[in-house]
Protein backbone atom coordinates (compact mmCIF):
# COMPACT_ATOMS: atom_id res chain seq x y z
CA UNK A 1 0.00 0.00 0.00
CA UNK A 2 1.25 3.31 -1.04
CA UNK A 3 2.57 4.90 2.46
CA UNK A 4 0.65 8.74 1.47
CA UNK A 5 -2.86 6.67 0.80
CA UNK A 6 -2.63 5.04 4.14
CA UNK A 7 -3.45 8.16 5.56
CA UNK A 8 -0.03 10.24 6.00
CA UNK A 9 0.59 12.83 4.05
CA UNK A 10 4.20 13.61 4.78
CA UNK A 11 4.53 9.41 3.99
CA UNK A 12 6.71 9.08 7.05
CA UNK A 13 5.28 5.38 8.64
CA UNK A 14 7.43 5.81 12.24
CA UNK A 15 8.76 8.36 14.26
CA UNK A 16 10.98 8.49 16.81
CA UNK A 17 10.29 9.82 20.41
CA UNK A 18 12.37 12.87 19.78
CA UNK A 19 9.98 13.78 16.77
CA UNK A 20 6.83 12.74 18.15
CA UNK A 21 7.88 15.30 21.62
CA UNK A 22 8.37 18.00 19.02
CA UNK A 23 4.85 17.49 17.14
CA UNK A 24 2.97 17.13 20.85
CA UNK A 25 4.71 19.30 22.82
CA UNK A 26 5.53 16.72 25.34
CA UNK A 27 9.05 16.03 26.63
CA UNK A 28 10.85 12.98 25.54
CA UNK A 29 10.89 11.84 28.95
CA UNK A 30 7.11 11.79 30.00
CA UNK A 31 6.83 10.16 26.21
CA UNK A 32 8.98 7.19 27.46
CA UNK A 33 7.57 7.12 30.74
CA UNK A 34 3.86 6.82 28.74
CA UNK A 35 5.44 4.49 26.37
CA UNK A 36 7.12 2.11 29.40
CA UNK A 37 3.49 2.25 31.04
CA UNK A 38 1.60 1.36 27.87
CA UNK A 39 -0.39 4.73 28.03
CA UNK A 40 0.94 5.86 24.77
CA UNK A 41 1.30 3.88 21.68
CA UNK A 42 4.61 3.01 20.37
CA UNK A 43 6.57 -0.43 19.19
CA UNK A 44 10.15 -1.24 19.55
CA UNK A 45 12.92 -1.87 16.68
CA UNK A 46 15.98 -3.20 17.19
CA UNK A 47 16.09 -1.66 21.29
CA UNK A 48 15.00 1.80 19.83
CA UNK A 49 10.82 2.85 20.26
CA UNK A 50 9.18 4.21 17.30
CA UNK A 51 5.60 5.54 17.09
CA UNK A 52 3.51 4.53 14.41
CA UNK A 53 2.56 7.83 12.30
CA UNK A 54 -1.19 6.28 12.31
CA UNK A 55 -0.94 6.05 15.84
CA UNK A 56 -0.66 10.16 16.14
CA UNK A 57 -3.59 10.36 13.15
CA UNK A 58 -5.63 8.50 14.70
CA UNK A 59 -5.30 10.42 18.21
CA UNK A 60 -5.93 13.54 15.68
CA UNK A 61 -8.82 12.36 14.05
CA UNK A 62 -10.41 11.12 17.75
CA UNK A 63 -9.48 14.68 19.22
CA UNK A 64 -11.05 16.40 16.74
CA UNK A 65 -14.36 14.61 16.09
CA UNK A 66 -14.93 14.39 20.01
CA UNK A 67 -12.80 16.82 21.94
CA UNK A 68 -10.22 15.46 23.61
CA UNK A 69 -8.76 12.23 23.65
CA UNK A 70 -5.89 10.40 25.96
CA UNK A 71 -2.89 8.65 24.53
CA UNK A 72 -4.04 5.17 24.97
CA UNK A 73 -7.37 6.05 23.05
CA UNK A 74 -10.14 6.86 25.80
CA UNK A 75 -12.38 9.68 25.19
CA UNK A 76 -11.75 12.38 27.38
CA UNK A 77 -15.08 14.66 27.69
CA UNK A 78 -14.52 18.26 26.65
CA UNK A 79 -13.66 20.74 29.56
CA UNK A 80 -17.13 22.50 29.21
CA UNK A 81 -19.08 18.94 29.99
CA UNK A 82 -17.07 18.52 32.77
Amino acid sequence: MDQVAAGNASGQRFYRVSQVAEITGLSEPTLYRAIRAGRFPAVRVLGCYVVPAKALDDMETSALASGLVDAAGNVISPLSEM
